[in-house]
């Protein structure tokens, strides 16, 4: 099964931008499939401004989240990997999601084999 993540993030941009909100998504810098602006992450966290003004190219994926955008007038390619988003939210009143750091783990959870069938047991009923 797919995970969910990604078309929640794609369903809350869409909604946020529809409300003339700036969206705002919040990801883990410590993810070593980040590619990020180095100067601006604080607390292995940053927080990326992806409103379709500020931003060129954006690809909601399953797997990644793609921008071109402009840090300090340079302009810089950004990738952030669906597992590193933390929230995403609009800037004005903070309405959005926030995900579970875990939360990738619950998307392919491991199965678990069933119980072994218990034998069955007689009784006398008199």
């Amino acid at each position: 099964m797919t995970p969910l993540k990604p078309y929640l993030i794609r369903s809350i941009y869409e909604w946020i931008v529809d409300n003339q909100l700036t969206p705002h998504l919040l990801v883990d810098a410590n993810n070593s499939n980040a590619l990020l602006p180095l100067d601006f992450i604080e607390d292995g966290k940053i927080v990326l401004n992806i409103r379709p003004e500020a931003i060129q190219g954006l690809l909601l994926g399953n797997d990644n989240i793609e921008f071109n955008a402009r840090f300090s007038g340079k302009p810089t390619h950004i990738v952030a990997p669906v597992p590193a988003i933390l929230a995403i939210y609009a800037k004005e009143n903070g309405k959005g999601m926030v995900f579970d750091p875990n939360e990738a783990d619950q998307d392919n959870p491991t199965p678990t084999p069933p119980p072994p069938p218990k034998r069955p047991t007689l009784r006398v009923v008199k």
